[in-house]
Protein backbone atom coordinates (compact mmCIF):
# COMPACT_ATOMS: atom_id res chain seq x y z
CA UNK A 1 0.00 0.00 0.00
CA UNK A 2 1.62 3.30 -0.95
CA UNK A 3 1.24 6.81 1.22
CA UNK A 4 -2.19 7.94 -0.67
CA UNK A 5 -3.90 4.63 -0.49
CA UNK A 6 -6.42 4.18 2.71
CA UNK A 7 -6.81 0.98 4.30
CA UNK A 8 -10.32 -0.37 4.09
CA UNK A 9 -12.67 1.17 6.53
CA UNK A 10 -14.72 -1.78 7.96
CA UNK A 11 -18.68 -1.32 6.99
CA UNK A 12 -20.88 1.50 8.88
CA UNK A 13 -24.03 -0.26 10.52
CA UNK A 14 -26.02 1.45 7.50
CA UNK A 15 -24.03 -0.44 5.02
CA UNK A 16 -24.22 -3.90 6.29
CA UNK A 17 -27.03 -6.14 5.45
CA UNK A 18 -29.87 -6.04 8.01
CA UNK A 19 -28.93 -9.55 9.04
CA UNK A 20 -25.47 -8.38 9.98
CA UNK A 21 -26.69 -5.51 11.80
CA UNK A 22 -29.26 -7.34 13.59
CA UNK A 23 -26.34 -10.49 14.68
CA UNK A 24 -24.17 -7.83 15.57
CA UNK A 25 -26.70 -5.91 17.86
CA UNK A 26 -27.85 -9.27 19.02
CA UNK A 27 -24.13 -9.99 20.19
CA UNK A 28 -23.76 -6.42 21.73
CA UNK A 29 -26.72 -7.10 23.97
CA UNK A 30 -25.27 -10.31 25.31
CA UNK A 31 -22.15 -8.55 25.91
CA UNK A 32 -24.07 -5.34 27.88
CA UNK A 33 -25.84 -8.08 29.99
CA UNK A 34 -22.86 -10.52 31.02
CA UNK A 35 -20.21 -7.56 31.45
CA UNK A 36 -23.14 -6.33 34.64
CA UNK A 37 -23.87 -9.77 35.59
CA UNK A 38 -26.93 -10.27 34.04
CA UNK A 39 -27.41 -13.10 32.98
CA UNK A 40 -28.52 -15.36 35.76
CA UNK A 41 -31.86 -13.08 35.60
CA UNK A 42 -32.60 -12.71 31.18
CA UNK A 43 -34.46 -16.45 32.05
CA UNK A 44 -37.32 -16.63 29.13
CA UNK A 45 -39.81 -15.79 32.06
CA UNK A 46 -38.14 -12.73 32.85
CA UNK A 47 -37.83 -11.76 29.64
CA UNK A 48 -40.83 -12.16 28.21
CA UNK A 49 -42.04 -9.93 31.40
CA UNK A 50 -40.23 -7.33 30.56
CA UNK A 51 -40.92 -7.40 27.17
CA UNK A 52 -44.35 -6.76 27.87
CA UNK A 53 -43.65 -4.33 30.55
CA UNK A 54 -42.05 -2.51 27.63
CA UNK A 55 -44.79 -3.23 25.02
CA UNK A 56 -46.74 -1.62 27.42
CA UNK A 57 -44.63 1.72 27.56
CA UNK A 58 -44.98 2.15 23.91
CA UNK A 59 -48.88 1.32 23.94
CA UNK A 60 -49.20 4.23 26.90
CA UNK A 61 -47.70 6.68 24.61
CA UNK A 62 -50.76 6.74 22.26
CA UNK A 63 -53.03 5.28 25.08
CA UNK A 64 -55.18 8.63 24.59
CA UNK A 65 -54.71 9.64 21.28
CA UNK A 66 -56.92 10.08 18.37
CA UNK A 67 -55.74 7.76 15.29
CA UNK A 68 -55.04 11.27 13.26
CA UNK A 69 -52.91 12.25 16.38
CA UNK A 70 -51.47 8.78 16.31
CA UNK A 71 -50.87 8.95 12.69
CA UNK A 72 -48.64 12.28 13.53
CA UNK A 73 -47.14 11.21 16.59
CA UNK A 74 -43.44 11.37 14.94
CA UNK A 75 -43.45 15.37 13.36
CA UNK A 76 -42.75 16.42 16.87
CA UNK A 77 -39.24 15.85 17.89
CA UNK A 78 -40.22 14.63 21.63
CA UNK A 79 -42.74 12.41 20.77
CA UNK A 80 -40.55 10.73 18.46
CA UNK A 81 -38.07 10.12 20.77
CA UNK A 82 -40.11 8.67 23.41
CA UNK A 83 -41.43 6.34 20.38
CA UNK A 84 -38.20 5.48 19.16
CA UNK A 85 -36.81 4.54 22.65
CA UNK A 86 -39.63 2.48 23.52
CA UNK A 87 -39.28 0.78 19.77
CA UNK A 88 -35.91 -0.19 20.97
CA UNK A 89 -36.66 -1.20 24.41
CA UNK A 90 -39.06 -3.72 22.76
CA UNK A 91 -36.55 -5.04 20.61
CA UNK A 92 -33.75 -5.23 22.80
CA UNK A 93 -35.77 -7.69 24.83
CA UNK A 94 -37.24 -9.61 22.05
CA UNK A 95 -33.67 -9.91 20.96
CA UNK A 96 -32.74 -10.99 24.16
CA UNK A 97 -35.32 -13.44 24.80
CA UNK A 98 -34.69 -15.00 21.20
CA UNK A 99 -30.78 -15.47 21.78
CA UNK A 100 -31.60 -17.53 25.31
CA UNK A 101 -33.73 -19.60 23.70
CA UNK A 102 -32.11 -19.78 20.12
CA UNK A 103 -34.77 -18.92 18.16
CA UNK A 104 -33.34 -17.39 15.26
CA UNK A 105 -35.96 -14.21 14.78
CA UNK A 106 -35.27 -13.62 10.81
CA UNK A 107 -36.23 -17.26 10.31
CA UNK A 108 -39.41 -17.30 12.73
CA UNK A 109 -40.73 -14.14 11.27
CA UNK A 110 -40.35 -15.64 7.96
CA UNK A 111 -41.87 -18.77 8.44
CA UNK A 112 -44.67 -17.18 10.25
CA UNK A 113 -45.62 -14.67 7.20
CA UNK A 114 -45.39 -18.07 4.88
CA UNK A 115 -47.74 -19.36 7.08
CA UNK A 116 -49.96 -16.50 7.55
CA UNK A 117 -50.19 -16.19 3.57
CA UNK A 118 -51.66 -19.82 2.95
CA UNK A 119 -53.93 -18.81 6.09
CA UNK A 120 -55.32 -15.76 4.93
CA UNK A 121 -54.80 -15.74 0.95
CA UNK A 122 -55.53 -12.97 -1.42
CA UNK A 123 -59.08 -12.35 -2.02
CA UNK A 124 -60.18 -14.24 -5.55
CA UNK A 125 -57.00 -16.32 -5.63
CA UNK A 126 -56.84 -20.17 -5.01
CA UNK A 127 -55.58 -21.87 -2.14
CA UNK A 128 -53.18 -24.39 -2.70
CA UNK A 129 -55.60 -26.87 -2.50
CA UNK A 130 -57.74 -25.55 -5.37
CA UNK A 131 -60.48 -23.47 -3.71
CA UNK A 132 -60.86 -20.70 -4.11
CA UNK A 133 -60.62 -17.78 -1.41
CA UNK A 134 -63.79 -16.43 -1.56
Amino acid sequence: MNETQQPPQPPQPSEQCPEERLDRLQRRLAQFAAARGWEPYHTPKNLAVALSVEASELVEIFQWLTPEQSAKIMEKPESAHRVADEVADVLAYLLQFCEVLGVDVLDALAAKIERNELRFPVPGTSTPNGHSSE
